[in-house]
């Protein structure tokens, strides 16, 4: 089995396509839904011996636990079963610095049962977008640092863009006006994902947003749950072209974290 420490695995996701790879974290479900990797599989390590056909044997399997054991154990499980292409964590999550998908638990989409139907979960995605639209939006009318602006104005259209690619997933035209109407009727009385509302929101997260670092910090950690989401989605779609749409998204969410990163580095070589 290969080691990969933090660095290579975050070199690795970064060149690498969504699902050409299978992050699997074999710790248990409590400690997966506290915190977990962007997208990363969920087989509690009890339960691998009976679980081996939701894994790809052609793909590459990362596997991780809280502090490297447990993975340890699981990557020579599946190494004696015949699979070929397993790397491990080096010291689990416990040596990440940074990408665990943790954040703003009342907005997040925290775990998905894998039962939801496609207008079930293109509505849970459409709140989502709209909820990262309103907050980016929020920013941008404050925003009066051209470069900063451009950027905030630029994940708006994003979420648009995200919010009109979800809903034309849907074979219905009823489908789509109903899902319009109940965003619509969100957007009147405020409140995002989850059902917290938007100023209560931005006053809960208030230290995040005194400086352009702070809603950085915030947009990033929101950012991820939304890649989390659509991850776990492609990998749960049975439907190709669901699936590609999923992690098309997907990467355009890891794109916004690479632009968000990229301004605050040139924000700090500014100063």
């Amino acid at each position: 089995m290969e080691i990969m420490f933090p660095d290579d695995l975050k070199e690795f996701v970064n060149s690498h396509a969504e699902g050409t790879y299978t992050l699997l974290d074999v710790r248990q479900p409590g400690e997966y839904e506290e915190s977990h990797l962007p997208g990363a599989k969920l087989i509690p390590l009890p339960e691998l011996g009976s679980s081996l056909a939701q894994l790809d044997r052609e793909k590459v399997i990362i596997v991780y636990c809280a502090m490297g054991g447990r993975s340890r154990t699981a990557a020579q499980f599946l190494q004696h079963r015949g699979f070929r292409s397993v790397r491990i964590l080096e010291g689990g999550l416990d040596a990440w610095e940074e990408g665990v998908a943790s954040g703003p638990v009342e907005f997040a989409v925290k775990f998905l049962k894998g039962d939801e139907g496609t207008e079930e979960i293109v509505l849970m995605a459409c709140r989502m977008e709209e909820g990262l639209r309103r907050f980016h939006l929020s920013i941008l009318e404050k925003a009066d640092e051209p470069e900063f602006a451009n950027l905030v104005g630029r994940l708006v259209k994003a979420e648009e863009s995200h919010e009109r690619t979800l809903l034309s997933m849907l074979s219905s035209e009823r489908a789509r006006e109903e899902i319009l109407r109940e965003l619509g009727g969100e957007r009147e009385q405020g409140a995002i994902e989850g059902g917290l509302g938007l100023r209560e929101y931005l006053q809960k997260n208030d230290r995040f947003l005194k400086s352009i670092e702070g809603y950085i910090e915030l947009a990033m950690m929101i950012e991820i749950q939304a890649l989390d989401l659509y991850l776990h989605l492609g990998d749960l779609s049975r439907n190709a072209a669901s699936r590609e749409v999923f992690f098309r998204i997907g990467d355009e969410e890891k794109l916004h974290l690479e632009m968000l990163g990229a301004y605050l580095d040139s924000f700090h070589e500014k100063r």
